[in-house]
């Protein structure tokens, strides 16, 4: 079965949306609103939105001293196979 977003403002239209329903072959399913902003999916996959309040200071003692450069690392780890 294919699949369709509508938003809409107003909520007269989800109205006239379920009456169309009746009388028509297609469903309707309501998004919970907690989950509304928070998560989405893009071409099937779920994006679950980060907590910007980790704290990542617990991480400092693991890459303290190691002499880390973002440069290295991209050169290193993140090489293509040919």
């Amino acid at each position: 079965m294919h699949e369709v977003v509508i938003k809409y403002r107003n909520p007269r239209t989800l109205q006239l949306l379920k009456d169309f329903a009746k009388h028509f072959d297609f469903a309707i399913f309501e998004i919970p609103k907690s989950k509304k902003k928070k998560d989405f999916s893009i071409n099937g996959v779920s994006v679950v939105a980060g907590n910007s309040e980790i704290d990542t200071s617990s991480l400092n003692q693991v890459f303290t001293g190691k002499n880390i450069d973002a440069k290295i690392l991209r050169n290193n780890a993140w090489q293509r196979k040919k």
